[in-house]
């Protein structure tokens, strides 16, 4: 029998495991504190036998450069990493009274001007009400001052060796301070707004292009940073740049040729790349796979909005990729049986795990799910055998 990371890690390699790896994306605390009495993730894991995935985040600042940790963060948000500030680069932030959530006014001083970005927050998540760019030429000030994170290899790889065989180690290229995503288009839909940016890539391309390889720079800085981390895997990519919100031609312009050289760079420093996209990616695939990521993920199906037809993803890219995800969390973690939540984990397997290659998911978070129906979505998964 395989270890956890074993299993994970020959998925991954489009090999065939013991039996399927089953797993979740990640687990939201909101889930935790209602449904486990906050329990941990990996508390989470053990009791429902499932493969384990640690995140580990860890960024360093260069002080010869310097930089600094950002001693008025707080606690990191959702993805972030403890923050990395300059004297010409600082982040303050202050609460705005009287809404309906609690909501946060964020400052990006610099020497040459200020921006602002506006987030508001429940439960569960976290969304933009004011984005970062407001003017063309606020772009010219990440260009000058924004830093570049780079990471803590000997923090990640501590982590790494105490976690030992239970499960991989999983991280994300670095996002915009405060609010972002790893990918690069998907961090300029967090800065912009993605219908400003879908419209802007149309009437002003040049710009956009602008706005990305700024972007993309400081990714790549961060890529070439992991040389020595032993992560299990590294994510990218991100919902915005999904069929069902871009096309396949703006996909070509503006996704694919500031994406493609970061994963390059991932698998220079030894990285597995997983390539994240939440929402439609059937007319995707093969322009996704060109890019060489190890693994694709969510294959969202159509019953939750997304488009993937597992066993024809699988025909199309199976030989170039790992496929994770495909289970359909909205209708099969709530108002179900426990038979029928078995039938869908059979449906993934038979659809996707013939010769390995694939990792059974939800696909993406989810905030709300019966306990017996968890415990039937694993327990079924450890039954399927090759």
């Amino acid at each position: 029998m395989m270890t956890s990371k074993q299993r994970l890690c020959c998925a991954l390699e489009r090999r065939q495991p013991d039996r399927l790896p089953v797993t979740t994306h990640h687990l939201m605390d909101s889930f935790l504190r209602r449904y486990l009495g906050g329990a941990s993730a990996l508390e989470f894991f053990d009791r429902f036998g499932l493969d384990a995935i640690h995140w580990v985040v860890a960024h360093r600042p260069d002080e010869a450069a310097g930089e600094f940790f950002d001693p008025l963060q707080g606690v990191p948000g959702f993805l972030e990493a403890r923050r990395i500030s300059t004297d010409r680069w600082r982040v303050q932030s202050a609460a705005i009274l009287g809404q309906d959530w609690p909501t946060t006014r964020f400052r990006f001083v610099t020497p040459d001007g200020e921006l602002a970005m506006v987030l508001q927050s429940n439960e569960h998540t976290s969304w933009v009400t004011e984005h970062l760019i407001k003017d063309k030429r606020d772009i010219d000030l990440l260009g000058e001052f924004m830093t570049a994170p780079k990471c803590d290899v000997e923090a990640v790889n501590r982590e790494v060796a105490d976690f030992g065989e239970r499960g991989i180690v999983r991280s994300h290229v670095c996002c915009f301070d405060v609010f972002g995503q790893p990918g690069t288009w998907q961090d300029a839909a967090c800065l912009v707004g993605i219908e400003r940016l879908i419209l802007e890539a149309h009437d002003d391309p040049a710009w956009v292009h602008e706005l990305l390889r700024i972007l993309q720079r400081r990714k790549l800085i961060y890529a070439e940073s992991l040389q020595g981390a032993v992560f299990d895997v590294v994510e990218f990519g991100g919902g915005d740049a999904s069929s069902t919100v871009i096309s396949p031609r703006l996909f070509d312009e503006f996704v694919a040729p500031y994406y493609a050289p970061i994963i390059a760079a991932l698998h220079r420093a030894g990285q597995r790349v997983v390539y994240h996209t939440c929402g439609g990616m059937m007319p995707l695939l093969e322009r996704v796979a060109a890019m060489e990521p190890d693994a694709m993920e969510t294959f969202t199906p159509r019953s939750m909005g997304g488009d993937a037809d597992l066993a024809e993803a699988k025909r199309r890219i199976g030989d170039r990729a790992c496929m994770i995800g495909g289970f359909d969390q909205f209708h099969f973690f709530t108002g179900c049986t426990p038979a029928e939540t078995r039938a869908e984990v059979r449906r993934c397997f038979n659809a996707a795990a013939v010769g390995g290659g694939f990792i059974l998911s939800p696909s993406d978070h989810f905030f709300e799910a019966e306990l017996a129906l968890v415990e039937a979505f694993a327990d079924e998964a450890l039954h399927c055998v090759y």
